[in-house]
Order: C-alpha cells, then sequence, then structure tokens
C-alpha cells in the first residue's frame, strides 16, 4: 500500500490567503505561519521535496517546544473582560464567491494536488494556541470558514485544506494525508489537542482520520456530515448528471443551485441590527447581486466532471465513515441545521451523537447546508458554549476561559431582557463604612472577591444580576454551578447541553474544590450558594430558608488569597412562581419517583463527603405555575475581609465561626429586603409599567427609601 507524506513547499497560492514566513526583521517566525502548506502524496513528491518538509518539520518542532515551556506562565495572568472583545471580521456571502474565484483561478494555474493553506486575516495567534485543521465540504475551495477568519485566528493556529478543482485524489488518499498531517503535528506537540473542522464531506474525513487514530488527542466539530449520503437526495442526481450533456448548463446550474440552501435567507440574515440605513442596503443589494452571479462561480469550482467525481467521493466518504463510528473516540461537536437542503442532517446528527459516546449536538433549526456561511453563526461561540475549547489534554474552566465578546454578551442579554423590563430588580449594596446605597458601587473592583449567597427558586436571579454586574460595573461573576450543566445526558432523559451554552460562556463553571481554588487564585470574582441545587428546588415553604452544609472549607481558601467575601440576599421567588409540585409530590408517584432514583444514581454527586438532605438532593424537575411578576430585590452585605487572616483562618474552629458569621448575614439581608419590599410603592408591575411608560422604558424605577 502506498504511504503518504505531508510537505510544507513554498509556492504562491494567492496573497490574500498566504503569509509570508519570513517576517520584516528576516528572523523566521513559527506560523506567522506558511506561504503555502502543500500536502502530495509520496508519489507525486520528489526526492528534495521530502528534504525541505523534514527540515521544516524539525524546525517548527523546535519552536513549538519553546512555545509550551511558556504555556503554563501565559495561562496563569488573569484574563481581563476587555481582553477578548474583538469581533468578526465582516465577510459575507459575496466575499465567499469573489475570493472562491480567485483561488480557483490561481490553483487551476498550477494543477497541483491538494494543500494546506493558512488564511492571511487568520492573523497571529499566541504561540500555545491548539492547530485547528479545516476540512471543505464539496466545494473543496477550503473557504468554508471565511467569515470565521478574526476571530479563529485569535485562539487557534488555523490550517485549511484547499482540494483542487482537477485533482482526483481518493476518500482514501485525502484521509491518509491528513493523517499524516495529524500525526507529523501531534508528535510535535503530544500534550495540545489538535481540532478538525468538516463540513458535510470534510466531516467523514474527520471521522475516518479520528477512527484511524484513536490514541491521539482529536477535537471534531463537524457540519452537516455527509454520513446520511445514502439518504439523502444528492444521491439519486449521479445517473441524472452521467446522463446530462456538457452543454447543459441550464440543468447544472439547477443542481447546482441547491448547494446554497435558502440563499435569499442568507442575504437578509446579513442586514445587521444597528447599522445605518444606507450602509444596510448598500450590502443588502451586494448580496443580491452574489445571490444571482453564484450559479457561475459554482459551475466553475464543481464543473461536470469534478462534480461527479464528489458525488462518488461522497459515496465512498459516507460509507468509509459509517463502517468506522465505532472506532471513533474523539470528543465530538455535531452541528445539525434544520433546513438543509442536501442531507437530512437534524436526523443524522442525533444519530451520530447516539452512535459517539463523546459527542453533543447543537440544533439549527432556521439554517441551511452551508452552515458557516450563513449569518448568526459564530464557530467561536459555538465552540466556547459547549465548553470545547482546550489548550491541554484536558479542559481548565479557569485558564482556558475567553470572556464573553460584546456581541456575546448583547445576544445573551437581549434574550433576558424582558425579565430585567418586567422585574425592574433592585440592587443595593453596602459601602465600606456600612451605609446602604442603590447600585453596585460597593462591591470592589478587585478580586479576590466571593459573592455569598441564597439560591432563589429555579436560580431566577441569576438572569439579572449576572449582566447587571458587566454593565455597570465591567465586572464578570464566575458562578460555581451544578455539574449537571456541563454533563451531557444523552439517553437520562434531562434536557440537552444546547440551553445552557449561555452559562458557560458567561463564566460559569462546575463547582468543586478545585476550580473554586483556581478562581480565587486568578482573582476572579466568584459567585458561590452553599445551599446550591437544595435551595434551588426546595419544598413548599420553604421559600428564603437556607440548607447550608456544616463544612466552612471555601472559608479556608477564600483566606489562602486574601478575598473579600460579600454575604448577600435577594427576594422575589415568591412574587414570580408558585410550586405545584415539588419532590415529595413527585416521590409519591410511582414512575416518577423511579425517574428521579434514575437521574440521581447517573449524574454527579457534589458533596460527597456530607451526609443528609443537602449531601444526597435528588435530581428532579419542578411544576410551578407562573405568577404576575413582582420585583427583585437584591442587597449585598458590608464587605468581610480576609487578607491577614490567613494563619488565623487555617484554624477549622475560627475559619467556622466566620462560616457562621456569613451565614447569619446572608439572612439578615433577606430579612432586610422582606421588610423592606413592603414600603415599595413599585413592587406591583402595574405601578412600574405606567411609570416606565411616562418615563421611558429604560428609567430606573424608583424603590423604598433607604
Amino acid at each position: 500500500m502506498a504511504t503518504v507524506g505531508a510537505h510544507i513547499i513554498s509556492a504562491d497560492l494567492s496573497p490574500a490567503y498566504c503569509r509570508d514566513t519570513t517576517p520584516s526583521s528576516g528572523k523566521s517566525k513559527r506560523n506567522q505561519i506558511l506561504k503555502r502548506r502543500l500536502a502530495v502524496s509520496n508519489e507525486q513528491a520528489q526526492a528534495s521535496t521530502a528534504s525541505r518538509s523534514t527540515a521544516a518539520t524539525t524546525k517548527t518542532a523546535s519552536t513549538r517546544s519553546f512555545a509550551h515551556n511558556e504555556l503554563e506562565a501565559e495561562t496563569k495572568r488573569r484574563v481581563s473582560v476587555d481582553e477578548y472583545c474583538s469581533e468578526g471580521n465582516g465577510k459575507r456571502l459575496k466575499d465567499y464567491f469573489d475570493e472562491a474565484g480567485r483561488v480557483i483561478r490561481s490553483s487551476s494555474s498550477d494543477g497541483g494536488p491538494p494543500r494546506w493553506f493558512s488564511p492571511l486575516e487568520c492573523g497571529p495567534h499566541s504561540p500555545h494556541s491548539p492547530l485547528l485543521l479545516f476540512l471543505p465540504g464539496i466545494d473543496g475551495v477550503g473557504l468554508g470558514l471565511i467569515r470565521h477568519h478574526q476571530r479563529l485566528g485569535k485562539i487557534f493556529d488555523v490550517w485549511s485544506l484547499h482540494i483542487p478543482v482537477k485533482d482526483r485524489t481518493s476518500f482514501t488518499g485525502l484521509v491518509k494525508l491528513i493523517e499524516t498531517t495529524v500525526r507529523s503535528e501531534n508528535c510535535s506537540s503530544p500534550k495540545r489537542p489538535i481540532y478538525l473542522v468538516g463540513e458535510s464531506l470534510g466531516a467523514c474525513l474527520a471521522l475516518a482520520v479520528a477512527s484511524r487514530n484513536p490514541r491521539i488527542d482529536l477535537v471534531l466539530v463537524l457540519s452537516n456530515p455527509a454520513t446520511s449520503f445514502s439518504r439523502s437526495a444528492l444521491q439519486s442526481t449521479i445517473p441524472l448528471l452521467e446522463l446530462m450533456p456538457s452543454q447543459s448548463t441550464l440543468t447544472l446550474s439547477s443542481i447546482l443551485s441547491l448547494m446554497t440552501g435558502n440563499p435569499l435567507k442568507m442575504v437578509m440574515d446579513n442586514v445587521v441590527k444597528g447599522l445605518s440605513p444606507q450602509p444596510t442596503i448598500e450590502q443588502l443589494s451586494q448580496d443580491l447581486v452574489a445571490v444571482s452571479s453564484y450559479v457561475p462561480v459554482l459551475a466553475d469550482i464543481l464543473p461536470k466532471g469534478t462534480l461527479l467525481w464528489k458525488l462518488e467521493l461522497l459515496k465512498a466518504a459516507s460509507a468509509y465513515a459509517n463502517a468506522r463510528l465505532h472506532a471513533v473516540k474523539a470528543q465530538t461537536l455535531v452541528l445539525s441545521s434544520g433546513k438543509d437542503q442536501l442531507l437530512p442532517s437534524q436526523e443524522e446528527g442525533q444519530r451520530l451523537t447516539s452512535a459517539l459516546p463523546k459527542s453533543q449536538l447543537r440544533s439549527f433549526e432556521d439554517h441551511g447546508h452551508f452552515l458557516f456561511l450563513e449569518d448568526g453563526v459564530d464557530l467561536v461561540t459555538i465552540i466556547k458554549g459547549a465548553s470545547y475549547y482546550r489548550r491541554g489534554r484536558s479542559l481548565d474552566y479557569i485558564s482556558d476561559f475567553m470572556p464573553p465578546t460584546a456581541t456575546e454578551f448583547n445576544e445573551l442579554n437581549e434574550e433576558n431582557r424582558w425579565m430585567s423590563v418586567l422585574m425592574s430588580p433592585v440592587m443595593l449594596s453596602t459601602l465600606e463604612d456600612g451605609k446602604i446605597v442603590r447600585g453596585l458601587s460597593g462591591i470592589p473592583s478587585e478580586g479576590p472577591v466571593l459573592l455569598v449567597g441564597y439560591h432563589n427558586l429555579m436560580g431566577f436571579e441569576v438572569y439579572t444580576m449576572v449582566p447587571q454586574f458587566l454593565i455597570e460595573r465591567k465586572i464578570l461573576l464566575r458562578g460555581l454551578t451544578h455539574p449537571i450543566l456541563f454533563v451531557d445526558s444523552k439517553d437520562g432523559g434531562l434536557p440537552d447541553l444546547g440551553p445552557y451554552d449561555k452559562f458557560r460562556i458567561m463564566g460559569a463553571v462546575p463547582v468543586s474544590a478545585v476550580n473554586f481554588y483556581k478562581l480565587m487564585s486568578s482573582k476572579s470574582h466568584a459567585l458561590l450558594y452553599p445551599g446550591g441545587m437544595r435551595e434551588a428546588m426546595h419544598r413548599k415553604g420553604e421559600e428564603y430558608k437556607l440548607f447550608w452544609p456544616e463544612t466552612s472549607e471555601f472559608v479556608r481558601t477564600a483566606a489562602t488569597f486574601g478575598a473579600t467575601i460579600i454575604p448577600f440576599g435577594t427576594v422575589g421567588e415568591d412574587d414570580v412562581a408558585q410550586i405545584v409540585l415539588d419532590v415529595d409530590d413527585q416521590m409519591k408517584i410511582p414512575f416518577m419517583k423511579s425517574q428521579i432514583e434514575e437521574w440521581t444514581k447517573q449524574y454527579i454527586k457534589v458533596r460527597t463527603g456530607t451526609e443528609g438532605e443537602v449531601g444526597n438532593q435528588p435530581i428532579h424537575f419542578l411544576f410551578y405555575l407562573p405568577k404576575v411578576p413582582g420585583r427583585f430585590y437584591y442587597y449585598f452585605g458590608k464587605p468581610i475581609e480576609t487578607k491577614g487572616r490567613k494563619q488565623e483562618l487555617r484554624d477549622k474552629k475560627k475559619a467556622h465561626e466566620l462560616y457562621l458569621e456569613i451565614k447569619s448575614e446572608v439572612e439578615n439581608c433577606l430579612a432586610y429586603l422582606k421588610e423592606k419590599r413592603e414600603n415599595d410603592p413599585y413592587r406591583n408591575i402595574l405601578a412600574r409599567l405606567i411609570y416606565q411608560a411616562t418615563h421611558g422604558f429604560t428609567s430606573q424605577v424608583p424603590t423604598f427609601e433607604l
């Protein structure tokens, strides 16, 4: 059997897509990267080329070794909210067609084999960034991530595979080509994951490589995988194309028109909120022109002979990948479009996530086959939301975390804006001198800070509290959350993880001693609910009752880093919902009881050393009736300093005394709010709506006197 080698060859593809290997200083720079990476089979490569490849690989390995030594120091630094705030590069559908045409013309001139290239617009990446290999779909151009290059380039070393129009490398040949690159890069950086992002055909390539290399740390992101080819309309087009004369451009164009799924939607989605009318109309008209002219470009990308070859390639790819799904051990994220006109992607996504042991599914109901080219889809945000971004063998929720961008925050905040409007939350904080003020000015801006409080029913209070901290004080609260939000249920009967992506984007981490320690050591603002799920899923009549464990370890950890502890209380849950069936009621119903017991056994136990109901909280749903929304009130008590008390609080007795003091302060905060809200003239929603109607819906609604 012929072997396959991967080689780096200096040859121009197009100035827009390749980076020079030599900076102005004249010194070689790792992956400022590549003029062009060209992957060819050994049968095609010359001996001299192989020598250059070996030298390039050696040099890269040396540079990566140096980068790895800097990783620990780099990841320990505190990541500020503003640091990772740049947005995408504004590419649109029109840009894909324009640049795809240029790539096709450029690569057709040399007629070379498949090649790797690094898009220029990805820019320089940090030295510890993991490698991301993009494996294209049926088009083969390699520009499927054009709308994501700028953001991806900040956190990945991005390589894209380009398959020239006239290339006829077999599926197994492509697999071996990619596999050689993967193995070479893994040898250079064995402690770093390699991401394989593939769409349709590329997804099959990714699965095939993963099945053949189970010991390599791979992360797969599969967009509308072509593993469903045998059940798609594409398969039936093969006989039609074989009979169709090459001159029948109209019929060929009709077939190719399916490639964009819903082009009009892709155009309309490009009308971005906040743009002035003139640029919006200009961009819309440009994209409409692009849609009217995309068929000729697609015809250049996929002439009849190439299209027939690619369809046969899809057939072979689907069969190969499906036969080896059992061997895929890689962490996998499947992205499925609801309006894919080429493949039955929704059903296939469900099938694949059931078959792959370490997989998650994200569905995009209103999107077509070429998901990455549509507006409203951000690959970096998707990866972050699924907690799939890591730079080492395992995910570090603190050092691997990237704060939300302005766009991410605004989109998430918009979803919950109705809660802020309807509930008009009142937030009070306490200054160092004990004075209570409206707003969050009493919260220290410098960490580490630990906010400790009571968890309202279903955690309703978090939806308005976390955004307000970021808006008013530019403080990102890192909530210590039940691990159930991070463990895929699959057959467990609980909701998929997708709805919880927004919490992970905003910085939620699984509650554990290790994660809490890291948050304090990184000087973060952490949010801790000692009562956890027991309070958030409490029984009838247990409103505002604390269920804290007897252990006081969080006090000692906070004191180790001199953290400021802020006890707080929140009231309002009894004005929002009324419990109909609590866990006691459900345990009296046989089928509900058996389901709760099954869920409780399946999921992670947070407090393994705690006895009683606090340590053995059953996993269940709450059944409640919503009320006409009242108002949420937050009171952040006087900060408690632990700086300089590290030695004192090592004593368990002293730490427990402070623990009881914090608990008492939380109860005092709750009592204060429950009493004060009785004197709030705007507690009723009607009074608030009248005030907002006369003063503006963004105005701050008054409350009780302080």
